[in-house]
């Protein structure tokens, strides 16, 4: 259970995360993150008719094909209204964008194409049937999986949700993830900090970070650096995961794995040869409740979160665990590695031939919060990789940034 690879302790995390139950949530309601559990398919097709891309005049190709003719405005169709009746040889309807094509009608003459008298418009000559008119399910087709299980939801996946008339989805369970941070030395932002003190930030984080992975974040009130204490204040809460940040090494002060074993902690992940992050570690309490404990430093704390506690919450909801590694050119050499699993906060940038650059930050320290503000990504290096030139190409994982 000590200094497992990343990917042993990935492996041991997601074969104790379980699965969570699917519900049926109204789509007003449906978070971004969240991840879809049955699949979505449409009721009909979309567009539900032939449609117009432009404004102009629906008209018969036949009527204009390779000359010019004057028509006959017979009516007009506009978006949400149309003409309901049959086009004839020699007629035009004025249409706009978005509706439906008369029966009859085969192409669209956009507007500045057209001259327009009273009620005759001028059109062509014409040389394509079919111009400027969108088909019949042109966008998806009725019984076509417009949204897979197991995809995890963003704005525009809501938006094709909502254009297929779906007043609700069946979605995973949101993972709800109680977050304890705590200690002595941390005040939460706004209070007024001892001479001894600094200011906490790691669960607000977290708590972000949970809710964009389709979680439920449950932020508890920071932990006193006092046994009892702790063991009180994770005894009852109802949660899938409990998530600790700090505590998880083996100082004096570090109670949360020892309040955590009273409480029947059984560890299968107990650390990790990996950096920043080696404390971290994860479990089952008596009761089975699931466990991830984050390290204390703000760093090593966001690396494992990227890690493990979104392949954890994925996981929990039926979506593919597996973190996103890509390839990057290095901009700068590196020295080699020690034993241990680095990732280091880095930024990205395109080459002049399109390719990935990624530009290695040299400050390490995992207190460091400034840094990982400014990272686009992790750069992966395996345990005891030799130096590397620049040029030379690497893993990284992108950090979400707007």
């Amino acid at each position: 259970m000590k200094n497992l690879t990343v990917e042993e302790a990935r492996a041991r995390m997601l074969a104790g995360a379980g699965r969570l139950e699917a519900e049926t949530v109204a789509l007003e309601a449906a978070a971004v993150g969240r991840v879809v559990a049955a699949d979505l398919r449409s009721l009909r097709d979309q567009p539900p008719f032939r449609a117009s891309a432009m404004d102009g005049y629906a008209v018969r190709f036949a009527d204009a094909d390779g000359r010019a003719a004057t028509l006959t405005v017979a009516g007009e169709s506009a978006a949400g209204r149309g003409y309901g009746t049959v086009l004839q040889p020699g007629q035009a309807v004025r249409i706009f964008t978005g509706a439906a094509l008369p029966e009859g009608a085969d192409t669209v003459v956009i507007q500045e194409e057209a001259v327009r008298e009273g009620e005759a418009v001028t059109v062509g000559p014409l040389s394509e049937a079919s111009g400027n008119v969108r088909p019949r399910g042109g966008d998806f087709r009725e019984g076509e999986t417009l949204l897979a299980a197991g995809l995890a939801l963003d704005p525009w996946r809501l938006s094709l949700a909502a254009s297929a008339g779906a007043a609700s989805l069946t979605l995973a369970r949101s993972p709800r993830v109680a977050i304890f941070g705590g200690g002595d030395e941390l005040v939460a932002p706004g209070e007024t900090p001892g001479p001894w003190q600094i200011f906490e930030s790691t669960t607000l984080t977290l708590a972000h970070l949970v809710r964009g992975w389709g979680g439920t974040p449950l932020p508890q009130p920071r932990l006193a650096d006092r046994l009892e204490a702790i063991v009180e204040a994770i005894r009852n809460i109802d949660c899938d995961l409990i998530l600790t940040v700090g505590g998880a090494s083996v100082g004096d002060h570090d109670l949360v794995r020892p309040a955590l074993a009273q409480l029947g902690l059984e560890l299968t992940v107990a650390s990790i040869a990996m950096r920043p992050g080696k404390p971290t570690f994860f479990g089952t309490l008596a009761d089975g409740r699931r466990v991830l404990g984050l390290a204390g430093n703000p760093a090593s704390a966001m690396v494992g979160a990227e890690l493990f506690l979104r392949s954890i919450l994925l996981q929990m909801q039926g979506a593919d665990p597996s973190p996103r590694l890509e390839r990057a050119r290095l901009t700068a050499p590196m020295k080699p590695n020690t034993p241990r699993e680095h990732w280091v906060r880095a930024g990205l940038s395109s080459g002049d031939d399109g390719a990935l650059l990624v530009r290695p930050f040299p400050e390490e320290d995992s207190s460091l919060v400034s840094v990982f503000a400014r990272a686009d990504a992790l750069l992966r290096r395996p345990p005891s990789a030799p130096a590397a030139a620049a040029g030379e190409v690497v893993e990284v994982l992108r950090l979400p940034r707007l």
